[in-house]
């Protein structure tokens, strides 16, 4: 990567040559301006108000417009000799806790290159510190005709600093926030912290800019010859006055977006939530929470439950009615096999006794 500047950081008595690089980059369509009766491109030409002509870059200087409109110019070698010591040099002021900056404050990133073979060791031994210290360094530096802050941090291998605003270039935030009293109920911040769970984390490497693609296919679309791909019907929504009613049909599109079943367990029966568009006025059902949410587990539970209860008691006595039944058989099979016995005993006694009869006379 190409590097913008070239300096030092300064760390005590300890100097770390160093190369700046841009970190970041933009990818976003730039337009030229046309003539729209022609397609004629529109150029913008630097001309000399004295001599009413066009001059080129080289002829080119800076200079500072007083409050009287006087004009004094300043050259490269007037910025060369700034009395500053950081006209070339990243001079760390202070370690701070990285908590401590406001994110309003930072502006560009830059990573920080060592610059040759023996910024390598100090270049370290800088990173591993902060790496150990948990901290960020406070910097000033001086880069395109100003003195700016920096911020110095570890990114993976590397030091990044990030440019930062005054804390002087920093807008109050006077009369930005609602002048009219609200209150905002426990069971509103319980819905918001629902929303924001269902709708969880997101993985910031997964988003994209699906603005730029589409300008991308219309771009496509108009170089090919085609008609440019018509716009998606926005989806319909409705005009919720109810705040409560706003966040559980969010709750309920969050859970269905994340294939999650939805309906009374979010707040409404499904019909409801199905027709709950287009209206200004909506009945809410809360969702339940802590004893209420636990009570109406133990009834489900408890419901689930019964049924099961029953079919095993209708079981319990179905066996009992066929053990019973297996033994009145049982006890009817003995009986006459009994009954038989005995009125063979009773046929084979009578032929005994005539025989014995017979044999006497």
């Amino acid at each position: 990567m190409r590097s913008i500047w070239n300096g030092a950081i300064s760390f005590g008595l300890v100097s770390i040559p160093i190369k700046l690089v841009n970190a970041t980059e933009s990818h976003t369509l730039s337009f030229r301006q046309i003539h729209t009766e022609d397609g004629g491109r529109i150029r913008y030409r630097k001309v000399c108000e004295l001599e009413d002509r066009e001059v080129t870059q080289a002829e080119i200087g800076k200079a500072y417009e007083d409050a009287d409109g006087t004009i004094i110019p300043i050259t490269d070698e007037d910025l060369a000799h700034l009395p500053l010591p950081t006209a070339k040099t990243i001079d760390i002021v202070a370690f701070v806790p990285a908590d401590r900056i406001d994110p309003l404050q930072m502006e560009n990133a830059y990573y920080l290159a060592a610059s040759g073979a023996p910024a390598a060791k100090p270049y370290t031994l800088l990173r591993e510190a902060l790496k150990r210290s948990r901290k960020v360094a406070i910097a000033k530096f001086a880069l395109r005709g100003r003195e700016r802050l920096g911020m110095l941090r570890v990114v993976d291998d590397v030091i990044a600093m990030h440019g930062l605003l005054w804390p002087d270039e920093i807008r109050a935030p006077q009369g930005v926030a609602p002048d009219v009293d609200v209150t905002v109920r426990d069971k509103e911040l319980d819905l918001a912290d629902a929303l924001m769970d269902t709708l969880g984390e997101v993985d910031i490497q997964d988003l994209h800019d699906e603005y730029r693609e589409a300008l991308e296919e219309v771009i496509a679309a108009k170089a090919a010859g085609e008609a440019p791909p018509e716009a998606p019907e926005p989806a319909p929504g409705g005009k919720v006055l109810d705040l409560m009613a706003a966040l559980e049909k969010s709750v309920r599109a969050a859970k269905r977006s994340r294939g999650e079943e939805v309906g009374e367990e979010a707040g409404e029966p499904a019909e409801e939530a199905a027709g709950a568009e287009g209206v200004e006025e909506a009945e809410v059902r809360h969702l339940p929470r802590g004893k209420r949410a636990g009570a109406a587990a133990k009834k489900t539970t408890a419901g689930k439950q019964a049924p099961a209860a029953k079919k095993t008691a209708a079981k319990k006595t179905t066996a009992a009615a066929k053990k019973s039944t297996s033994k009145a058989a049982q006890s009817s099979r003995s009986a006459k096999k009994a009954a038989s016995t005995a009125k063979s005993t009773a046929k084979k006694t009578p032929a005994k006794k005539t025989a014995s009869r017979k044999r006497t006379a």
